[in-house]
């Protein structure tokens, strides 16, 4: 089976009809570095633009529970009543900010690639609880890739907060202080700092995450070369079969060529190479209609049918070449209607059953 094929073998790159199915069951190239680049960056234009309106939301919000939690009543009915009241202001306030990180994390994913229903995705899979395969992911190439690379994160995150923290250790002891706004108005600065530098951090680890990524996802659907070939045979065909088809094909178009010689009305020749059979009758058809033609062998076969029914053969290599390159079936093209009308009214001339192969070549018709 093609999984189980030896990846050395794997050689080729992958088609574009597998990637399309791997795309049907959801087996994408994502990064989730870059979701994360989002988020982060959906947080510092939501700080950017609403910081101080938040805050000062949140402030009005739990101003009470901080300056008069004396006044707040404790019984069941105006306890719940207060807390309904909290849970719906602050709804207003955080269910925009919770749009916003939602489209940019759907942007992130539609960036990355076009969205597609995949029901794959959502069926139970009972080989996913094994713990075995559990384990096999975990100790992967794959797995250890993604724990160095979230160690890497957890240790630059720790040293940008460090640098950013730092400076402000001794502004930090006299926050307890200070009003509520002006706390959270610090907190916001630092915040914005920290997020500014996560941005630039994550903007390059993004880019490389999702190479590594993409790079990984090609390289596990790669094919083998018989996978190549087996897969050209079932979209393109077996060429041997296509080869019988076209044989058969041609059998059929020859044979009902050979039928319709007898009833030809004039056969041009080249005069070995080239032999086109017209058909024309009068009152029925407006003009001539090619209904066999043939070069070489198949060219002396018409000829010899042509002689056997007595079909008048005429000689006149240009117009010969010129009327093989009408397709079967098809009437002559206009500009031939007056050499073939001259060949035509030739061989009306002629007596009944005689040949006209056997007269003088009619002059060729320019």
């Amino acid at each position: 089976m093609a999984e189980d094929a030896d990846p050395d073998s794997k050689t080729e790159d992958p088609s574009a009809k597998r990637l399309d199915e791997a795309a049907k069951k959801g087996n994408i190239a994502k990064s989730q570095e870059v979701g994360h680049l989002f988020v982060f960056l959906a947080a510092a234009l939501l700080m950017w633009l609403m910081g101080d309106l938040l805050s000062r939301r949140v402030v009005g919000s739990t101003l009470v529970f901080f300056e008069q939690p004396h006044r707040i009543p404790i019984d069941p009915s105006h306890l719940t009543r207060l807390v309904l009241d909290l849970i719906l202001d602050l709804s207003t306030v955080l269910g925009p900010v919770l749009g916003v990180f939602m489209a940019f994390s759907l942007a992130a994913s539609v960036m990355q690639n076009p969205p597609q229903f995949t029901p794959e995705k959502i069926k139970p899979d009972i080989a996913k609880l094994s713990p075995i395969a559990g384990l096999k992911r975990i100790f992967s190439v794959q797995g250890a890739v993604e724990f160095i690379k979230n160690l890497a994160k957890v240790c630059i995150i720790g040293a940008i907060l460090f640098v950013i923290l730092m400076p402000e250790l001794d502004r930090l002891e006299t926050l307890i202080d200070l009003d509520l706004a002006v706390v959270l108005s610090f907190c916001a600065t630092i915040v914005l700092k920290l997020l500014g530098s996560l941005i630039v951090i994550m903007a390059v680890v993004s880019v490389a995450d999702y190479m590594y990524q993409r790079y990984n996802y090609m390289k596990q659907l790669r094919m083998t070369r018989q996978e190549v070939k087996d897969e050209h045979k079932e979209t393109e065909g077996d060429p041997l079969i296509k080869a019988r088809l076209r044989q058969l094909r041609m059998q059929r178009v020859r044979k009902r060529m050979m039928a319709a010689v007898p009833e030809a009305s004039v056969v041009i020749t080249n005069p070995t190479h080239y032999a086109v059979a017209l058909k024309y009758e009068s009152g029925q058809s407006e003009a001539p209609v090619v209904v066999a033609k043939g070069v070489d062998v198949l060219a002396r076969r018409i000829r010899e049918i042509a002689t056997e029914n007595k079909v008048p053969i005429v000689e006149n290599p240009p117009l010969a070449r010129a009327l093989y390159k009408v397709e079967l079936d098809q009437p002559i093209p206009v500009d031939h209607y007056r050499a073939v009308a001259e060949v035509i009214s030739y061989i009306m001339r002629l007596k009944d059953g005689f040949n006209a192969r056997y007269e003088p070549k009619v002059e060729t018709v320019e």
